[in-house]
């Protein structure tokens, strides 16, 4: 399975707003740090919104910040909310299958069984557990005032 870029991008926004858990994140700030589109960020931030995962504050001083503890966060759900489809084949879907064998076909079963693991493994983590070492994912992502040098910011214990 493939995640879209859309779910990998929100995976991304939570992230970067994890790590900064007191503050109003500009979109502008997230893009550049990932060097990815404030526009497509943007689309992301309303449906995140929209889930209740995140807050968009307007105004002067506006921008987002997570709504719940990361904790509270479920990776599983987030991925669930934010994938357009989940069809690995076509078989999945009935209005695009064109399987004469579907009936009896074992494939299709041992997929689903797939996504199903798939997805358990997700359910099994939340926000907070993609965050454990924010000394190493900050300098990465320039929260740091004083980036370290390489070595201090590639550590081992970064994983």
């Amino acid at each position: 399975m493939r995640l879209t870029q859309h779910s990998n991008f929100a995976m991304r926004l939570l992230m970067y707003c994890a790590l900064k858990p007191d503050e109003t994140v500009r979109l502008a700030e997230i893009a550049e740090a990932y060097d990815i589109s404030c526009h497509h960020l943007n689309k992301i931030a309303q449906r995140l919104a929209h889930i209740d995962v995140i807050q968009a504050i307007r105004g002067r001083n506006g921008g987002i910040r997570l709504a719940k503890d990361p904790k509270d966060i479920n990776i599983g759900a987030v991925i669930r909310q934010t994938e357009e489809n989940m069809v690995i084949v076509e078989c999945f879907s009935e209005e695009t299958n064109t399987c004469p064998i579907i009936s009896h076909c074992k494939f299709r079963v041992l997929l689903q069984d797939a996504l199903q693991a798939f997805l358990k493994v997700l359910d099994a983590y939340t926000l907070d557990d993609l965050i454990l070492h924010p000394e190493c994912l900050k300098p990465l992502l320039g929260m740091n005032e004083q980036v370290g040098t390489l070595s201090e910011i590639h550590r081992p214990d970064c994983v």
